[in-house]
Protein backbone atom coordinates (compact mmCIF):
# COMPACT_ATOMS: atom_id res chain seq x y z
CA UNK A 1 0.00 0.00 0.00
CA UNK A 2 0.84 3.61 -0.48
CA UNK A 3 1.56 6.44 2.13
CA UNK A 4 0.83 9.75 1.26
CA UNK A 5 2.60 11.98 3.48
CA UNK A 6 1.34 15.25 2.33
CA UNK A 7 -1.77 16.03 0.92
CA UNK A 8 -4.79 18.91 1.50
CA UNK A 9 -8.07 17.18 1.14
CA UNK A 10 -9.99 20.19 2.36
CA UNK A 11 -9.14 22.24 -0.74
CA UNK A 12 -12.19 23.68 -2.16
CA UNK A 13 -10.98 21.77 -5.72
CA UNK A 14 -12.36 18.26 -3.97
CA UNK A 15 -15.78 19.93 -3.12
CA UNK A 16 -17.58 18.19 -5.87
CA UNK A 17 -16.47 14.69 -5.19
CA UNK A 18 -14.04 14.45 -1.91
CA UNK A 19 -16.28 11.56 -0.44
CA UNK A 20 -16.05 9.55 -3.40
CA UNK A 21 -12.49 10.07 -4.09
CA UNK A 22 -11.62 9.14 -0.57
CA UNK A 23 -13.86 6.38 -0.70
CA UNK A 24 -11.83 4.80 -3.79
CA UNK A 25 -8.47 5.01 -1.80
CA UNK A 26 -8.59 1.31 -0.69
CA UNK A 27 -9.29 -0.25 -3.96
CA UNK A 28 -6.55 2.32 -5.55
CA UNK A 29 -3.44 0.86 -3.27
CA UNK A 30 -3.75 3.83 -1.20
CA UNK A 31 -3.69 2.94 2.97
CA UNK A 32 -2.88 5.94 4.87
CA UNK A 33 -2.58 9.95 3.95
CA UNK A 34 -1.54 12.99 6.01
CA UNK A 35 -3.93 15.82 5.50
CA UNK A 36 -2.10 19.03 5.82
CA UNK A 37 -3.22 22.29 7.34
CA UNK A 38 -2.18 25.41 5.47
CA UNK A 39 -4.01 28.27 6.78
CA UNK A 40 -5.19 28.90 10.57
CA UNK A 41 -8.57 28.38 9.38
CA UNK A 42 -7.80 24.61 7.69
CA UNK A 43 -6.07 23.69 10.85
CA UNK A 44 -9.68 22.88 12.41
CA UNK A 45 -10.80 21.06 8.55
CA UNK A 46 -7.96 18.91 8.18
CA UNK A 47 -8.84 17.21 11.93
CA UNK A 48 -12.44 17.28 11.19
CA UNK A 49 -12.15 15.20 7.74
CA UNK A 50 -9.07 13.26 9.31
CA UNK A 51 -11.71 12.03 11.67
CA UNK A 52 -13.90 10.84 8.97
CA UNK A 53 -11.47 8.58 7.60
CA UNK A 54 -10.07 5.82 9.48
CA UNK A 55 -6.89 6.17 6.82
CA UNK A 56 -6.53 9.82 6.92
CA UNK A 57 -4.02 11.54 9.84
CA UNK A 58 -3.75 15.48 9.96
CA UNK A 59 -1.02 18.16 10.61
CA UNK A 60 -1.39 21.37 12.16
CA UNK A 61 0.28 24.26 11.02
CA UNK A 62 0.16 27.43 8.85
CA UNK A 63 2.14 28.13 5.72
CA UNK A 64 4.62 30.84 5.62
CA UNK A 65 2.19 32.19 3.39
CA UNK A 66 -0.56 32.73 5.47
CA UNK A 67 1.28 33.44 8.43
CA UNK A 68 -0.32 36.98 8.66
CA UNK A 69 -3.33 35.63 10.18
CA UNK A 70 -1.37 33.85 13.06
CA UNK A 71 -0.61 35.85 16.82
CA UNK A 72 0.01 34.00 20.13
CA UNK A 73 -3.21 33.39 20.81
CA UNK A 74 -4.22 31.64 17.93
CA UNK A 75 -0.88 29.38 18.26
CA UNK A 76 -2.09 28.40 21.73
CA UNK A 77 -5.45 27.13 20.23
CA UNK A 78 -2.98 25.34 17.51
CA UNK A 79 -1.03 23.50 20.63
CA UNK A 80 -4.35 22.19 21.80
CA UNK A 81 -5.57 20.98 18.09
CA UNK A 82 -2.23 18.88 18.49
CA UNK A 83 -3.24 16.95 21.00
CA UNK A 84 -6.09 15.60 18.97
CA UNK A 85 -5.10 11.85 18.70
CA UNK A 86 -5.56 12.24 15.12
CA UNK A 87 -2.81 14.99 14.51
CA UNK A 88 0.64 13.69 13.62
CA UNK A 89 2.80 16.50 12.50
CA UNK A 90 2.95 20.48 12.79
CA UNK A 91 2.98 21.62 9.27
CA UNK A 92 3.44 22.95 6.63
CA UNK A 93 5.13 25.52 7.88
CA UNK A 94 8.69 27.69 6.82
CA UNK A 95 10.05 30.02 4.43
CA UNK A 96 8.73 30.88 0.49
CA UNK A 97 10.87 34.01 -0.92
CA UNK A 98 9.11 32.43 -4.04
CA UNK A 99 5.63 34.36 -3.28
CA UNK A 100 7.14 36.83 -0.85
CA UNK A 101 3.36 37.39 -0.03
CA UNK A 102 3.94 37.98 3.85
CA UNK A 103 7.75 39.87 4.93
CA UNK A 104 10.47 37.76 5.57
CA UNK A 105 10.91 38.80 9.19
CA UNK A 106 7.19 37.67 9.97
CA UNK A 107 8.09 33.84 7.84
CA UNK A 108 11.04 33.71 10.01
CA UNK A 109 9.60 34.57 13.06
CA UNK A 110 6.34 32.00 12.89
CA UNK A 111 8.85 29.64 11.31
CA UNK A 112 10.60 29.69 14.58
CA UNK A 113 7.38 30.01 16.83
CA UNK A 114 5.90 27.07 15.32
CA UNK A 115 8.69 24.84 15.29
CA UNK A 116 9.11 25.43 19.54
CA UNK A 117 5.34 24.50 19.08
CA UNK A 118 6.44 20.84 17.81
CA UNK A 119 9.01 20.57 20.36
CA UNK A 120 6.21 21.70 23.34
CA UNK A 121 3.85 19.12 21.64
CA UNK A 122 6.31 16.58 20.74
CA UNK A 123 5.54 16.49 17.50
CA UNK A 124 7.55 15.92 13.34
CA UNK A 125 7.73 18.95 11.69
CA UNK A 126 6.44 19.29 7.72
CA UNK A 127 8.73 22.10 6.08
CA UNK A 128 7.90 24.05 3.34
CA UNK A 129 10.93 26.09 1.58
CA UNK A 130 11.29 27.74 -1.97
CA UNK A 131 13.42 29.83 -2.57
CA UNK A 132 14.76 30.00 0.83
CA UNK A 133 17.50 27.64 0.83
CA UNK A 134 20.05 29.33 2.81
CA UNK A 135 17.67 30.78 5.72
CA UNK A 136 15.64 27.66 6.39
CA UNK A 137 19.08 25.37 6.69
CA UNK A 138 20.03 28.05 8.75
CA UNK A 139 17.31 28.40 11.23
CA UNK A 140 16.81 24.28 10.68
CA UNK A 141 20.37 24.07 12.32
CA UNK A 142 19.67 26.56 14.97
CA UNK A 143 15.96 25.60 16.23
CA UNK A 144 15.80 21.97 14.78
CA UNK A 145 18.04 20.08 15.65
CA UNK A 146 16.43 17.77 18.07
CA UNK A 147 13.64 17.67 16.02
CA UNK A 148 12.40 15.09 13.20
CA UNK A 149 10.07 15.66 10.04
CA UNK A 150 9.86 15.78 6.40
CA UNK A 151 11.70 18.58 3.66
CA UNK A 152 8.38 18.58 1.60
CA UNK A 153 8.43 18.81 -2.17
CA UNK A 154 11.80 18.96 -2.07
CA UNK A 155 13.56 21.93 -4.77
CA UNK A 156 16.92 22.08 -3.28
CA UNK A 157 20.65 20.65 -4.41
CA UNK A 158 21.75 16.92 -3.58
CA UNK A 159 24.82 17.76 -1.02
CA UNK A 160 21.87 20.15 1.04
CA UNK A 161 19.38 16.87 0.92
CA UNK A 162 22.36 14.80 2.06
CA UNK A 163 22.70 17.47 5.21
CA UNK A 164 19.22 17.09 6.00
CA UNK A 165 19.21 13.08 6.15
CA UNK A 166 22.79 13.36 8.64
CA UNK A 167 19.67 15.75 10.84
CA UNK A 168 17.43 12.96 10.42
CA UNK A 169 15.16 14.40 7.85
CA UNK A 170 13.66 12.67 5.33
CA UNK A 171 13.37 14.08 1.82
CA UNK A 172 9.44 14.89 0.05
CA UNK A 173 9.52 13.64 -3.27
CA UNK A 174 5.76 13.80 -5.60
CA UNK A 175 5.00 14.02 -9.00
CA UNK A 176 7.39 16.90 -9.64
CA UNK A 177 10.14 14.01 -10.07
CA UNK A 178 8.05 12.44 -13.36
CA UNK A 179 8.84 16.17 -15.02
CA UNK A 180 11.88 16.01 -17.89
CA UNK A 181 13.45 19.14 -16.61
CA UNK A 182 13.23 18.01 -12.77
CA UNK A 183 16.88 17.23 -12.57
CA UNK A 184 17.79 18.62 -9.49
CA UNK A 185 15.20 16.12 -7.96
CA UNK A 186 16.11 13.15 -10.09
CA UNK A 187 19.70 13.55 -8.56
CA UNK A 188 18.71 14.07 -5.18
CA UNK A 189 16.47 10.85 -5.25
CA UNK A 190 19.93 9.15 -6.44
CA UNK A 191 21.63 10.30 -4.04
CA UNK A 192 19.93 9.92 -0.84
CA UNK A 193 19.12 6.77 0.66
CA UNK A 194 15.59 4.95 -0.26
CA UNK A 195 15.12 4.63 3.67
CA UNK A 196 14.97 8.84 3.60
CA UNK A 197 12.66 9.63 1.09
CA UNK A 198 8.35 9.61 1.62
CA UNK A 199 6.09 9.88 -1.19
CA UNK A 200 3.83 12.48 -0.81
CA UNK A 201 1.28 14.15 -3.35
CA UNK A 202 0.48 18.05 -2.42
CA UNK A 203 -2.88 17.35 -3.89
CA UNK A 204 -4.14 19.07 -5.57
CA UNK A 205 -0.80 20.52 -7.25
CA UNK A 206 1.83 18.84 -8.44
CA UNK A 207 -0.24 16.05 -10.94
CA UNK A 208 3.04 13.69 -11.89
CA UNK A 209 2.89 12.89 -15.85
CA UNK A 210 0.77 12.08 -17.49
CA UNK A 211 -1.74 13.66 -15.16
CA UNK A 212 0.66 17.48 -15.29
CA UNK A 213 -1.26 20.44 -14.98
CA UNK A 214 -4.74 18.62 -13.46
CA UNK A 215 -6.07 18.34 -10.43
CA UNK A 216 -3.98 15.40 -8.18
CA UNK A 217 -4.72 13.10 -5.76
CA UNK A 218 -3.19 10.38 -3.69
CA UNK A 219 -3.89 7.50 -6.30
CA UNK A 220 -1.34 9.03 -9.07
CA UNK A 221 0.95 8.22 -6.63
CA UNK A 222 2.39 5.28 -8.50
CA UNK A 223 3.80 7.30 -11.16
CA UNK A 224 5.81 8.72 -8.76
CA UNK A 225 6.78 5.22 -7.22
CA UNK A 226 7.91 3.87 -10.27
CA UNK A 227 9.80 6.76 -11.44
CA UNK A 228 11.96 6.90 -8.33
CA UNK A 229 12.43 2.82 -8.52
CA UNK A 230 13.73 3.69 -12.34
CA UNK A 231 15.73 6.06 -10.74
CA UNK A 232 17.57 3.75 -8.03
CA UNK A 233 16.99 0.88 -9.72
CA UNK A 234 15.03 -1.02 -7.58
CA UNK A 235 11.47 -2.39 -7.99
CA UNK A 236 7.61 -0.23 -7.67
CA UNK A 237 7.05 -2.44 -4.76
CA UNK A 238 10.37 -2.18 -3.20
CA UNK A 239 9.97 1.67 -3.21
CA UNK A 240 6.02 1.93 -2.20
CA UNK A 241 7.17 -0.66 0.98
CA UNK A 242 10.16 1.09 1.89
CA UNK A 243 8.21 4.66 1.58
CA UNK A 244 5.49 2.98 3.39
CA UNK A 245 7.85 2.24 6.21
CA UNK A 246 9.76 5.45 6.59
CA UNK A 247 6.51 7.24 6.53
CA UNK A 248 5.17 4.85 9.61
CA UNK A 249 8.51 5.21 11.31
CA UNK A 250 8.39 9.43 10.83
CA UNK A 251 4.43 9.56 12.01
CA UNK A 252 5.27 7.10 14.87
CA UNK A 253 2.04 4.83 14.05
Amino acid sequence: MIFDTHAHYDDEQFDGDREALLSSMENGGVGAIVNVSASYESCRRVIELARAYPFMYAAVGVHPDEVGGLNEARLEEMKILCQDPKVLAVGEIGLDYYWNKESREQQIYWFERQLELAREVDLPVLIHSREAAADTMEIMKKHAGDLTGVIHCYSYSAEMAKEYVKMGFYIGVGGVVTFKNARKLKETVEAVPLSSIVLETDCPYLAPVPFRGKRNSSLYLSYVAEEIARIKQVSPEEVTAQTWQNAKDLYRL
